[in-house]
């Protein structure tokens, strides 16, 4: 994990909660982690810090990832940071034409959201050449997934007495 804790990573997405969970996970990883949330933010944290590597949505509000890719390659030092798409537009009008510019001139790895921490974590750590920490244990699999998801599918049927026992149960834990 030693390698990890001189890693700096600028987080950039415009969703808080993305963010956050984006940011938790390199933590547990034993990176220095900051977030900006757009662009613009992006730009200023790039230039005062110099990460060893930018985790970038594509799509956002203000300036998008896209806006932020090419203002970095104006910049010859800027330029050589690894830039690692996180994005939920690949496959949509809102994205692809965007995404499709950006593999063309050579960023060649993009993950699609929701993207699970394991795989978040591990190609960071490929993109700048260190090791996942041993003995690095991700919460979530397959089969937590699928239980998350049978969960949430009853409680939407639920009526409102099922809801409250099922709240006072996870609350207990």
């Amino acid at each position: 994990m030693s390698d990890n804790l001189n890693k700096k990573v600028l987080v950039v997405d415009d969703e808080e909660d993305v963010r956050n969970y984006l940011q938790t996970a390199l933590e547990d990883a034993g990176f220095t982690v900051f977030t900006a949330i757009d662009g613009l933010d992006a730009l200023e944290k790039v230039q005062s810090m110099k990460p060893d590597l930018v985790s970038l949505d594509l799509v956002m509000p203000k300036h998008s990832g896209v806006k932020f890719h090419y203002e970095m390659k104006k910049n010859k030092e800027l330029s050589k940071i690894p830039i690692l798409i996180v994005t939920g537009h690949a496959h949509d009008d809102l994205g692809k034409p965007d995404l499709d510019k950006l593999t063309m001139q050579g960023i060649g790895v993009y993950l699609e959201k929701p993207v699970k921490p394991n795989k978040y974590v591990s190609t960071i750590c490929g993109m700048l050449g260190v090791q996942v920490p041993d003995g690095f244990q991700f919460e979530s699999d397959e089969n937590t997934d699928s239980l998350r998801e049978e969960v949430a599918k009853s409680l939407s049927q639920a009526d409102p007495e099922d809801l409250k026992k099922a709240l006072e149960l996870l609350k207990k834990k």
